[in-house]
């Protein structure tokens, strides 16, 4: 055996022996409790049928787009997609990556030089960290949401400086001060760029995200919306202004060396926003989220936080018990995954639930029952 194939072998062996190892799978048990699919986009048959009309109409027949967007694999369609976003977002323009990892790695990486700082919430996206590292910038973290920490890594940015962070944060479900933080950037003279990823289509009117509920989106320097949670499609967006498109297109090599998105991806997002103006999604899904909460909140369990989020979490410190504890919920019927470090930090396991339109009161109901019961078993 080379000495590759051993170092391989002997990193999934401590891995396994971890309790961390990962592994691929096809099963889906009845009652979604995991996947990001908020408002049942992904398999709306509605959607659906609006996207093949979409495709119809526009005699988009293309199986793939046959090149980078530099090369063959630009049209117009994408364009005016690209802008239809834009205004949807209130944004001067935006630029549409093939995902979400494709968007912030694209980003990060060829903005900040040598010389400058690129300041990251300690929980941000793993891409968001990735894109970082890929620069020659100084790199700091702050403490989750802790603001007197962010200003004293302001106070010792230097050249152009970026404060990155998510509007609702993927692994815990609760929501940055992004006014706060969007004052100290101004403060400072720092450059504010928000992952709403788990923002759109839950916040804000129409699902528009975080940013403009609060009224930020003239304030901040870019923002990243993402097409595979909320909106059941796939890909993202970064926004800003039209010298950040322009500067993207020349300069984001996630964006420059890749075969473009179809025409048929571009055709879904399009139909998804579409499908978000028509009903009052944010109003159904935030039912949901209330309804949760308060039967968790009467059930008193001690590891359970309720979020404004789609995402709660269930915190079972250790890799074996969160299993344990995803296993129980599984045999009942319930698709609940547990989240284990190293994806989270060790101690901070746990289940992860996510809370959908389709997931009907009385299931919502017969989780929290059973939730309950996990903490009587303790």
């Amino acid at each position: 055996m080379n000495t590759a194939e051993q170092f391989i072998k002997d990193r999934l062996e401590s891995r396994a022996n971890d309790g961390a190892l990962r592994k691929l799978s096809s099963s889906h048990l009845p009652i979604d409790f995991c996947s990001n699919d908020y408002l049942g986009f992904a398999r709306s048959i509605a959607l659906k049928e609006q996207i093949d009309q979409e495709l119809k109409e526009n005699d988009l027949h293309q199986n793939g787009s046959g090149g980078s967007r530099l090369l063959s694999g630009n049209t117009a369609y994408t364009e005016e997609t690209e802008f239809f976003i834009a205004a949807f977002h209130q944004a001067q323009t935006g630029l549409i990556f093939n995902s979400g990892y494709d968007a912030n790695v694209g980003l990060l990486s060829c903005l900040a030089q040598r010389g400058d700082t690129i300041i990251t919430d300690e929980l941000v996206h793993a891409s968001l960290v990735d894109g970082a590292r890929l620069t020659h910038a100084g790199r700091y973290t702050f403490r989750h949401n802790d603001l007197n920490d962010l200003e004293t890594k302001l106070k010792n940015a230097k050249g152009n400086s970026y404060v990155v962070t998510e509007s609702v944060y993927s692994m815990d479900g609760d929501i940055a001060p992004l006014t706060e933080i969007n004052a100290l950037c101004e403060q400072y003279n720092a450059n504010f760029i928000v992952d709403e990823a788990h923002a759109i289509g839950i916040f804000g009117q129409q699902g528009k995200g975080l940013v403009q509920q609060l009224g930020l989106q003239d304030r901040v320097f870019a923002r990243i919306v993402t097409f595979g949670k909320a909106l059941g499609c796939h890909g993202a967006a970064v926004l800003g202004s039209p010298a950040l498109r322009q500067y993207l297109i020349n300069f984001a090599r996630s964006f420059i060396y890749t075969t473009a998105a179809p025409v048929h991806t571009i055709a879904s997002v399009k139909c998804a926003y579409q499908m978000l103006t028509a009903t009052d999604f944010t109003t159904l899904i935030r039912k949901k989220i209330k309804h949760y909460a308060d039967l968790l909140n009467d059930t008193g369990h001690d590891h359970a936080t309720p979020t404004p989020s789609a995402i709660q979490t269930l915190l079972f410190p250790g890799n074996a018990a969160a299993k344990l504890a995803a296993a129980l919920l599984q045999d009942k019927g319930f698709d609940v995954r547990a989240i284990l470090s190293p994806t989270v930090k060790s101690g901070q396991e746990r289940l992860r639930i996510c809370l959908h339109t389709y997931n009907t009161d009385e299931e919502i109901r017969q989780l929290a029952s059973e939730i309950s019961q996990l903490k009587n078993n303790e």
